[in-house]
């Protein structure tokens, strides 16, 4: 495969049979990330399922156990924003493999962890893999498809993205109630061995790599900045509030190192990554969009189950089955969406998906304890057709515009921002939720005669109904659900205004960009 700078008319011309469709050998390639990424993400949400189960087996609370969640997120908010630099110094290739092998032992230290310390160790080495799995991942299949087929090759890595959360809470209640705990890790280490050999064959195309110097005070800045940033967003879920000391000095220590790397790269020639790239208009709205939604989308995903398992009283299997109907809708519209950005932009097909999104999250503002499934699992299915239509073209979008050697930068961004966006967003909505719930105490105490007041309190804490509440309870928590729903259906409205500048006809890469030639 070699590279060959084209001209204007060329790409031109050459650009609608390359979105037509994707050829074997990026195929082949997708394979290997979308691997790489379905470990990534469902690991995630599989070890949250977990939660419960940790605190019995290591004789700790639930703020113990939530390390598990909390370590893992810290090594990514560390590893992400060195990707661009390791893939230039060593190659997208070696930093793939060793990504793939760092998260492989990783996982199967965790599961011979005899303490929950030990375990959150082992979880922030799997983290420090996972981190730049996604990242380099992207980098990878962005560079094999080339800037005209970003649209295609986005909707094939954004199966992993979607389904993780709704495949994750399925597959860790079946090996829970089926197996034991460690086998949350245990399956992670034949697929990780089975994606180590398929992209040690399939990613054989020679790279050049440079020496490039890192940026030391970049570093020092931005990965700190953005783990203690994430680590105090993160505690207010457990405080339940975001005006806790244990949440802002962290949040303001981050966001203070986080501002000062902005300072520095917009200084700095070479900077750990660069930010100039916001000077690229459609990259600066899509950035924009996609921090809303993510938001958005990771703080509703946080509400279905605990819904299913709180207030209906569902297993955790039985919740992850109630979520496949989003799974679904997510499937049949993304590979198309994805091919027709390519030829027709990215803008129709957002604003029609949040459309969809809207009136799918909108139904679940109406909750009540006994809500119809169908119609439920009926408002997930549209939302998922909307999901298929929104997530991955607002990032093509993003990525579309790149030239090559622009890609790895870019690419970094958007995850970091992915992280940073889907941390805020799971923040926001487990404290409103919190709040409201709260806000029924005192009603609560009035009717305890049936019950002790904590009863309801442990109904969504411990994940399953007690025997006798109150059904007044289980309304009141529902409309609890339903008021943090609210504020997710308000966040995706609110994406209408940047998703409204998106480009609505194709965005190709810079037209002098190199389109690759097999």
């Amino acid at each position: 495969m070699s590279t060959t700078p084209v001209t204007s008319s060329a790409a031109t011309e050459k650009a609608p049979d390359a979105a037509g469709g994707l050829d074997r050998k990026v195929l082949l390639v997708a394979g290997v990330v979308v691997l790489g990424a379905i470990m990534s993400i469902l690991d995630v949400t599989v070890v949250s399922v977990a939660q419960n189960t940790f605190q019995n087996e290591f004789g700790t609370d639930a703020a113990g156990a939530a390390w598990t969640m909390t370590g893992y997120t810290l090594a990514l908010a560390a590893v992400i924003p060195l990707s661009s630099w390791a893939v230039a110094r060593f190659g997208a290739r070696n930093v793939y493999l060793t990504s793939l092998v760092l998260f492989t032992i990783g996982s199967a230290l965790c599961a011979m962890a005899s303490s929950i310390g030990m375990l959150v160790a082992f979880r922030v080495i799997q983290g420090l893999g996972g981190g730049l799995l996604m990242p380099v991942g992207m980098m990878i299949l962005t560079k094999a498809a080339g800037p005209e087929r970003v649209g295609s090759v986005m909707a094939v890595l954004g199966i992993p993205m979607l389904l993780g959360p709704i495949a994750g809470p399925i597959l860790g209640g079946l090996l829970i109630e089926t197996a034991s705990w460690h086998w949350v890790f245990l399956i992670n280490v034949p697929v990780g061995i089975i994606a180590f050999i398929y992209s040690w064959i399939i990613l054989r195309d020679k790279e050049e790599t440079s020496r490039p110097s890192i940026d030391i005070i970049g570093l020092l800045l931005l990965s700190p900045g953005l783990a203690a940033f994430l680590y105090g967003i993160s505690t207010s879920a457990e405080e339940g509030t975001f005006i806790a000391a244990k949440v802002l000095i962290p949040a303001a220590i981050g966001l203070v190192l986080i501002l000062a790397f902005i300072a520095h790269a917009l200084r700095s020639k070479s900077p750990l990554l660069d930010l100039r790239l916001f000077g690229n208009k459609t990259l600066s709205i899509s950035v924009v969009s996609m921090t809303l939604f993510m938001i958005a989308f990771f703080g509703a995903s946080l509400l279905y189950p605990q819904y299913f398992i709180g207030i209906r009283g569902e297993s955790t299997l039985a919740a992850g089955l109630l979520l496949a109907p989003q799974g679904l809708g997510a499937m049949l519209t993304m590979p198309i969406a994805g091919r027709l950005t390519d030829k027709m932009g990215p803008g129709k097909f957002v604003l029609g998906g949040l459309v969809l999104i809207v009136a799918g999250v909108g139904t679940f503002t109406f909750l009540g304890a006994d809500s119809s499934y169908w119609l439920l699992c009926g408002a997930l299915f549209v939302q998922g057709l909307g999901m298929g239509m929104t997530m991955m073209p607002i990032m093509s979008a993003a990525l579309a515009t790149l030239k090559s050697e622009q890609v790895p930068d870019g690419s970094t961004l958007v995850n970091v921002v992915q992280q940073t966006a889907s941390s805020i967003g799971t923040a926001i909505i487990s404290v409103l939720l919190a709040s409201n719930l709260a806000a029924h105490a005192e009603s609560k105490l009035a009717i305890a005669s049936n019950a002790a007041p904590e009863e309801y309190d442990k109904l969504v804490a411990a994940g399953q109904a007690p025997a006798e509440v109150p059904t007044q309870w289980l309304d009141w928590g529902a409309s609890a659900f339903a008021g943090a729903f609210v504020v997710s259906a308000v966040l995706i409205a609110v994406t209408f205004v940047p998703a409204f500048f998106l480009p609505r006809k194709r965005v190709a890469g810079a037209e002098s960009a190199p389109v690759m030639m097999h």
